[in-house]
């Protein structure tokens, strides 16, 4: 794979789980007031936040298995956030329709980071 084909695929995805991070900060914020969205918000939050701050870590990696090892937990995290994603939507705490986006994104993500031979940015 060319370099530049390597550097383009990065900067976009970074883009895309940065403003993942930043959809569901703006999602927190329509949750209702009660304890358990609070609680269940914060852990979305977290581990939300984390996709997107791994895999900046992932691109700017001093080796290959840096990289690898940044990625799985862009894996682990995108895969957190859908659970909580469906605990929200499963204990009644937010309608399906509210998250159907940052839940495909979540999906979306996680298949994309979990992909074979993904290509180390440089």
């Amino acid at each position: 794979m060319e370099n530049n084909t390597k550097t383009d695929f990065a900067e976009v995805f970074r883009n895309r789980t940065k403003k993942f991070v930043v959809d569901n900060i703006k999602f927190f914020r329509t949750l209702p007031k009660t304890e358990e969205a609070k609680i269940i918000g914060r852990q979305l939050l977290r581990s939300s936040s984390s996709v997107g701050a791994n895999y900046r870590a992932a691109c700017r990696a001093r080796s290959k298995a840096e990289f690898h090892a940044k990625l799985s937990i862009v894996v682990e995290e995108a895969d957190e956030s859908a659970f909580w994603m469906e605990i929200l939507i499963e204990a009644e705490i937010v309608k399906p329709s509210e998250l159907n986006y940052l839940n495909d994104e979540a999906n979306q993500i996680l298949k994309i980071a979990a992909a074979p031979g993904k290509p180390y940015p440089r």
